[in-house]
């Protein structure tokens, strides 16, 4: 029989089933939106059952398009990270809402600890790799557990379970036999040590969370259990997990130090391979665990920009300035430039190297002469601009010069955003042919894992170049679209300076 490696690739905003070949094509791919939840400004919520749903949804679409002679050898799952599920484990019932990883309604409590407890901040720091943020899971679960009735009771008497969204779907796909996450997720949970692969206790004692409700361990590939999916399968090696942006760097076959990419998905994120070694950023990045092959932990810096292709959803959705994403690169080059307006799309705070939970939207350089193609425009180039704040603070980190930048994600297939990327930068971006990379790494890692490849270089070959994009702006032009994007984040910082200086 014919067999293909299925990913499971469960987003902020959609969840997808894709089915790769040995040589990483795309046999079949279903994809579901779901309901975004925002109870009040900065709040972002799903609901987990939507999550878990709509994931069954396309997994039986995908599997539908399989032919007789056709199978499934194995299960990688790659998911949207830091989102915070807290669930009954007798049920299966969650006890709230998913607190999604854009949302910043615990800045107060992380605001507190920086303040009052700075020994633990930087403990924090050394430990965990990541700064203190709400944007992490360990404030999310704590504000469940204060603010959920019965819910703290109920943990402390081992009746609950967290997880991420991977640990969510493999607890369902084993019907609740499996509660496991992998080093990735972990790491992105302000709970886990990175150097010793363990939960550290001071800080769940910080936070009060029960170690009782937190998932075993394990590398992101390996056999975690087996799916049993009725009629669709039973016993189908769930073999990879990967937290999305983690899962993107395997994909890209960024395995080696110093390769770079990045990701153009609701976010936009930046890692860069660090090998054996965490360092340890000095400009704002966080320093996280990277996906592998050998059950070793290898590790990468990671830059995370919170608004990106949400951005172009707004646009759609919320603005009603376009109907579809890919009208976008047409429009962008109907005008020359944006007549000189910037938008810094800080909807929910700024990620890297600012990480500043109260920061807001920001329109700049407003004129009559702004038309709605220049506004969708400014958006857009919002994108290459944020990403080249993280590249910039990456080459400090590293002190390493990088000629080439891989891309991939929804908004990567935007010639205009990888041209302007390219402008910004002033090196080489690499789009390759298959632009699903974050679902494709969560392939090759449980693939790895039953044998389905045999190795890292049978891997390499299947990487191949759509197109690269090569810089062509003039460096007086660049310096100045920099001056101009610069004093927008600063205005969109001094937003959230202002209120505190006028209290």
């Amino acid at each position: 029989m014919k067999k293909y490696m299925m990913a499971l690739d469960q987003g902020t905003t959609s969840s997808r089933c894709i089915l790769f070949d040995k040589m990483g094509n795309i046999r079949a791919k279903a994809q579901k939106e779901f309901t975004q939840i925002y109870p009040q400004e900065g709040w972002v919520e799903h609901n987990p059952k939507d999550i878990w749903s709509s994931q069954y949804s396309v997994m039986t679409e995908a599997l539908t398009m399989l032919g007789e002679d056709e199978c499934i050898a194995g299960i990688g799952i790659t998911n949207q990270r830091e989102t915070t599920i807290v669930w009954n484990k007798q049920t299966g019932e969650p006890v709230y809402n998913a607190i999604v990883w854009q949302c910043r309604r615990t800045a107060k409590e992380i605001d507190r600890l920086k303040e009052e407890e700075p020994a633990l901040s930087a403990y924090i720091m050394e430990k965990t790799g990541l700064l203190p943020d709400p944007y992490f899971s360990a404030s999310k679960i704590a504000w469940i557990l204060d603010h959920v009735e019965n819910a703290r009771q109920e943990a402390e008497t081992g009746n609950l379970l967290f997880g991420t969204v991977d640990t969510w779907l493999i607890w369902n796909l084993t019907r609740g036999k499996v509660h496991v996450t992998d080093y990735t997720n972990a790491s992105r949970t302000m709970l886990f040590d990175i150097h010793t692969l363990c939960w550290d206790q001071k800080i769940l004692d910080y936070f009060h969370i029960p170690a009782s409700m937190l998932p075993q361990v394990k590398p992101s590939s390996c056999v975690y259990g087996y799916a049993n999916l009725g009629s669709l399968g039973e016993s189908i090696p769930i073999a990879g997990a990967a937290g999305d942006q983690q899962a993107a760097l395997f994909g890209q076959c960024c395995f080696t130090p110093g390769e770079v990419k990045n990701t153009y998905g609701t976010g936009c994120f930046m890692l860069m391979h660090t090998g054996d070694r965490a360092v340890k950023s000095r400009a704002g990045l966080l320093t996280t665990i990277a996906a592998s092959a050998d059950g070793k932990a290898e590790y990468a810096l990671e830059g995370s920009v919170f608004v990106a292709g949400a951005a172009i959803q707004w646009l759609r959705d919320g603005m009603h300035l376009i109907e579809q994403a890919p009208q976008t690169q047409k429009i962008c080059e109907s005008v020359e430039d944006t007549a000189g307006t910037m938008i810094v799309p800080a909807f929910t705070g700024m990620g890297a190297p600012y990480w500043n939970p109260y920061a807001r939207g920001m329109v700049t350089g407003l004129t009559r002469g702004c038309q709605k193609e220049h506004f969708i425009r400014a958006i857009m180039e919002s994108i290459a601009f944020q990403t080249m704040d993280v590249l910039t603070a990456m080459r400090a980190d590293a002190e390493l010069s990088l000629l080439k930048l891989k891309v991939d994600g929804g908004a990567s297939a935007n010639d205009f955003l990888m041209q302007f990327q390219a402008d910004l930068l002033g090196v080489d971006v690499q789009r390759p042919r298959c632009i699903e990379t974050t679902a494709l790494g969560a392939a090759y890692l449980a693939g790895l894992a039953v044998g389905y490849w045999k190795d890292t270089e049978e891997i390499k070959e299947n990487w191949q170049i759509d197109r690269v994009f090569t810089a062509s702006m003039p460096q007086e032009k660049r310096q100045e679209l920099v001056r101009s994007w610069k004093r927008a984040v600063d205005c969109a910082l001094y937003y959230a300076k202002w209120e505190e200086e006028h209290d």
